[in-house]
């Protein structure tokens, strides 16, 4: 497991592996509290495991002074509107009480080093509305918001449903 240093010599990055997948679950919890979904977060660390194993999502893990403070959890994904490829952050956080001291920019910095490496044009994640201090830190990033789409889902059991429809059963 390689350790990535940084610009601030007490900053500290690795990436994870499928050992980590518990830790990959305990970092979403937080921010599920955060977020005040908590209850949301029902991914169990074999299913995480799975994920990083057969290279469907990866991990970082960002250290100050030793102690893991900062997560970020991205997957691959494409374009047929732009033709490009990017990454998507489907989970980041950095602990509130190390907040406002740099590390969260850089985490993004080097994860849009990684996305380059890797090919990619573009990253791209979602915010709660309400979630001003996130929008604030990336727009200051110069990200920008998509405000023209609303974003759907199918659950487990709707997609069973649906794919029963094309199988011809009621």
């Amino acid at each position: 497991m390689q350790t990535i240093t940084t610009a601030n010599p007490d900053f500290t990055l690795r990436h994870a592996t499928p050992d980590d997948a518990a830790l990959v679950v305990q970092f979403m919890k937080k921010l599920g509290a955060y977020q005040k979904m908590e209850d949301k977060i029902t991914a169990t660390a074999p299913q995480i495991a799975r994920l990083l194993e057969e290279n469907l999502g990866e991990a970082l893990f960002g250290s100050y002074k030793g102690e893991i403070v900062g997560f970020v959890y991205y997957c691959q994904k494409s374009s047929a509107f732009t033709g490009r490829s990017g990454l998507y952050i489907d989970g980041f956080f950095v602990d509130p009480d190390i907040r406002h001291q740099g590390l969260g920019k850089i985490i993004m910095a080097y994860l849009c080093t990684h996305a380059q490496s890797q090919g990619c044009e573009f990253m791209e994640w979602g915010v709660l509305d309400w979630n001003t201090p996130a929008i604030d830190f990336y727009r200051g990033l110069g990200a920008y918001s998509v405000d023209d789409m609303t974003i759907f889902r199918f659950t487990p059991d709707a997609l069973k449903d649906n794919a029963r429809r094309f199988e011809g059963q009621p």
